[in-house]
């Protein structure tokens, strides 16, 4: 339901502005939600179960009740799984390095990882999967394997640049290049709208740089300058989230396009057997 505001009267421009705010807002439903459950976490008092425990009950609430409800399919759900484990992956090396830390203790947590910790890019999924929904997204003039192949390159970068020269400048310019041309297409209020994806990868990656301050913020984690007190994540991890992003598409598109496969095979059966 569009809030009244967004249907007064106002400017179409300003309308149009306020009503795409809303759809992105209910796009990241589940990340809302989920770092709403980190900062309530942590006001709780002391408990026998420890507060990552707890996180990991209600990050699997959470997509039950996302599932249950109709906000996200079963494929949408595989997504998001497959977003969960290749996040987990990346917390054990990236933790062991001592890039970030979960400080406190938990019964599910595996060399320094809580569990509940795929979570947070679990929320990235399904903040993809459903501005897909939300938005009708299409995309014009995409290239599944090159940009699959970019992608998975930049997720093996993140791990290989502690002892590789570090490529995420050339996977950029790569990145934009096999994204060059690439379109997104959305809808707004009845109104057919176009953004590059290139941009789209920039502008997601920016707010996730923000909604990373806040996570850290409430102690979803905790990088090593932050050890004695918040301080804001440094202005680079914009850029990683930026290239990092395309890795969640290219799974949701992958996601996507088997979706529309298997219609498209349940219409062949229909009409070969009315």
């Amino acid at each position: 339901m569009i809030p009244a505001s967004i249907t007064g009267p106002l400017p179409a421009p300003v309308r149009q502005l306020l009503a795409f705010a809303w759809t992105q807002t209910r796009a990241c439903a589940f990340a809302i939600a989920l770092l709403s459950g980190v900062a309530v976490s942590t006001l709780l008092p002391e408990l026998p179960v420890a507060r990552y425990d707890l996180l990991v009950v209600y990050g699997v609430l959470l997509t039950l009740v996302f599932w249950a409800r109709g906000w996200e399919n079963g494929r949408d759900v595989a997504v998001i799984a497959v977003c969960h484990v290749i996040g987990l992956a990346f917390e054990l090396v990236k933790v062991s390095l001592g890039s970030w830390s979960y400080p406190e203790p938990a019964v599910l947590k595996f060399a320094g990882v809580p569990l509940y910790g795929g979570f947070l890019y679990a929320a990235v999924g399904s903040y993809v999967c459903r501005a897909w929904h939300l938005f009708d997204l299409e995309i014009v003039r995409y290239r599944p394997r090159a940009t699959a192949l970019v992608a998975a390159a930049i997720y093996v970068n993140f791990f290989s640049h502690h002892w590789l020269p570090d490529a995420r400048w050339v996977l950029a310019g790569l990145l934009g290049a096999v994204t060059l041309g690439t379109s997104v297409r959305f809808t707004v209020r009845g109104v057919r709208r176009r953004m590059p994806l290139a941009l789209s990868f920039v502008l997601i990656g920016f707010f996730l740089w923000v909604a990373e301050n806040l996570a850290t913020l409430v102690g979803a984690w905790r990088y090593p300058y932050q050890e004695h007190g918040w301080e804001p994540v440094g202005v680079a991890k914009f850029g990683a989230w930026a290239l990092l992003i395309s890795v969640t598409f290219v799974l949701a598109a992958v996601g996507r396009t088997a979706s529309a496969a298997a219609r498209e095979g349940r219409e062949v059966v229909a009409e070969a057997f009315p």
